[in-house]
């Protein structure tokens, strides 16, 4: 194959490769209206969405990093691949035969063996593995699966399987099906020493897959005494599709739940994922030999929804040991890369969520979950646990180092509530804790092993209390929608008419345009300004707040933004729009008080409220789609 690929070909890839379903195995999409769809961008970090997708036109563009192209240049910046590779992967993918020019040799040839050899090479591996854990050689691993609770059926779920004790049964039947050496061993299934051998050998094996399904490496457990590798796991090297800092295990299986509950639960090991998954919460994923970092964070953001406009929740289940606790602090460090409320989940007796799911049912498991506490209270608590605080001098030291951490959380609303439950921990006083966080925050960050104040160190001036915010300026962008359905109520009263019927006071969230519209339904709503020429002059009269009068002569003179007079549907957009961010904002209040919530010990009150969450839901899809249909 050394022909440049033929441009017909390329042409029906893109034909025949839905942008949107493309980018969904990496990105979660939500209906943006005028048939473009959004989510977080996958190359940069950013709060909110601002990576659109337009499947009519075949096209994605993120105004944050202005990346953007067709179905071809989002693979290849997603998985760094040449635009050869791109179009092979997604022929094969989608059944396409490429067809190629004679004789003209490929200047952009990738090199090594192609990314859909490799998946593929993996996709034989996992079957053949699968098929080896019935044998009469792998009843230790059906024994270690069986005592942990898994029956066959578990095992065929997740894929698991069992690498023959030989040192080259897979090589062997690999070579069998024409993969070459060179696939073998930079997919990291077989390594070479004097010849070639197994990668795994006498190992329990849990396939790891990508978001899309592919199997992309592997993780071996020991089971036999006498293996010569002493290490408990073993998991696949980096290679070409295995990037440990990115591979989350059950992704594949967790994402649509994750999407759909804006939730994820990040455990430790495979059995867990298992255990959670088995028992029910189904957005568990666990990393693959390596600690939870800054990738993997941006992988989970991507698929719980998580910016300003949704907050999710990303719950941590570590052991409560001191590896747990140390896992616990340095998550917490990361924490910033989440706009999601983050929780951990630790089981009171140390259980990890395997075990706790074979002593207690899977239950246990699901309450384990509903359990969860905040992070940062639960790193407050061990931090403070640390020091014996029936002593002055330990107490003082507990503060400064617990005020650091309070100092550091990226809510600055939470911070005084965090003081003062430092303060309740370590039995001081609220005002000596709030002082303490000044000084933290004035100080900046601690170097990691900076324990407190040096004895005799000069202390640091108090930090000035921080000032009141200011009313937000008129034109923000987030007001942006409030602004113009005032335009259309103030310039053309008619036009918007009885539209305006559902609309009330708490659809404003500025408080000038809050004030506006409160005149405005003073004075007999939008109706009573039809055919008055001296509407918005009234409007203006009846304002006590010169703020307010302002306001409405600015937007009784902007320029309405439409070339053409206001008709019906163009009111229609900007009504059931303004009504749908009232919506998404009771949503967003509503899930905060389910995380509160214990399902456990309040029940009623939790089914209450799920059931009111699932009628705002279908609202905000109501009012969606007759944006859509107005449009």
């Amino acid at each position: 194959m050394t022909g440049l690929i033929r441009e017909e070909s390329i042409a029906e890839v893109r034909e025949k490769a839905r942008i949107d379903e493309v980018v969904a195995e990496h990105v979660t999409l939500r209906n943006a209206g005028g048939g473009s769809m959004k989510g977080l961008c996958p190359f940069h970090d950013e709060k909110s969405p601002s990576f659109h997708v337009t499947p009519s036109r075949g096209f994605f563009h993120c105004f944050g990093c202005q990346a953007g192209g067709d179905v071809i240049k989002f693979v290849m910046d997603i998985d760094a691949l040449s635009f050869a590779e791109a179009v092979e992967r997604l022929a094969d993918k989608y059944g396409v035969q490429l067809r190629r020019e004679e004789g003209d040799v490929r200047d952009d040839r990738p090199k090594g063996p192609q990314r859909s050899r490799l998946i593929e090479a993996h996709k034989v591996a996992q079957q053949f593995y699968a098929e080896q854990l019935g044998t009469s050689d792998a009843l230790v691993a059906r024994q270690f699966l069986a005592e942990r609770g898994f029956d066959q059926a578990s095992a065929e779920t997740f894929g698991i399987g069992f690498a023959p004790r030989d040192g080259d049964a897979l090589f062997k039947h690999l070579r069998q099906k024409a993969f070459s050496q060179e696939e073998l061993v930079t997919g990291g299934l077989v390594a070479v020493g004097r010849s070639a051998y197994d990668r795994f050998r006498g190992r329990l094996l849990w396939p790891i897959r990508d978001a899309s399904g592919d199997t992309i490496g592997f993780g071996a457990r020991r089971i036999f005494d006498d293996d010569r590798i002493d290490a408990k796991y073993l998991n696949t090297s980096e290679t070409p599709i295995y990037k440990k800092s990115q591979v989350l295990y059950g992704i594949d299986l967790a994402r649509k739940d994750m999407a759909r509950s804006s939730q994820a639960v990040v455990v430790e090991g495979y059995t867990d994922v298992m255990a959670c998954h088995l028992a029910g919460v189904t957005t568990a994923v666990a990393t693959c030999g390596t600690a939870f970092g800054d990738e993997h964070a941006r992988v989970l953001r991507r698929f719980v929804n998580d910016h300003e406009e949704f907050r999710g929740e990303v719950i941590f289940a570590f052991d409560g040991d001191a590896a747990g606790q140390k896992a616990a602090l340095r998550t917490f460090s990361g924490d910033q890369n989440f706009v999601s409320q983050t929780y951990v989940a630790v089981e009171p007796d140390g259980l990890d969520p395997c075990d706790l799911r074979i002593r207690q049912g899977d239950a246990a498991v699901r309450e384990l979950v509903a359990r969860r506490v905040p992070l940062y209270r639960f790193v407050l608590s061990n931090v403070v646990g640390k020091y014996d605080l029936d002593r002055a001098d330990s107490r003082v030291d507990a503060l400064r180092e617990g005020a650091r951490l309070v100092s550091s959380i990226r809510d600055r609303s939470k911070v005084d509530a965090f003081a003062r439950e430092l303060a309740g921990m370590i039995g001081v006083d609220v005002d000596q804790a709030r002082s303490e966080v000044r000084r933290a925050a004035a100080r900046g960050p601690a170097k990691p092993d900076q324990r407190g104040s040096r004895r005799g160190e000069p202390q640091q001036a108090e930090a000035p209390p921080a000032p009141r915010n200011p009313v937000p300026d008129l034109r923000d962008p987030r007001f942006a929608l409030e602004r113009e359905t005032l335009k259309l109520v103030i310039q053309h009263p008619m036009a918007i008419g009885r539209t305006t019927s559902d609309i009330g006071v708490e659809d404003f969230t500025h408080p000038v345009y809050r004030a506006v519209w409160e005149l405005v339904a003073a004075a007999g709503g939008p109706v009573a300004g039809s055919g008055d020429a001296t509407w918005a002059g009234r409007l203006r009269d009846a304002a006590t707040d010169p703020a307010v009068s302002s306001a409405i002569s600015a937007l009784g003179v902007e320029p309405i933004r439409t070339a053409k007079e206001p008709d019906a549907a163009y009111v229609s957009v900007h009504v059931f729009r303004l009504l749908e961010l009232t919506t998404m904002r009771r949503i967003a209040d509503l899930k905060s008080r389910l995380q509160r919530t214990n399902p456990v010990e309040h029940a009623v009150e939790y089914n209450r409220m799920f059931g009111e969450l699932a009628a705002l839901e279908q609202h905000r899809r109501t009012l969606q789609e007759r944006t859509v249909g107005s449009s």
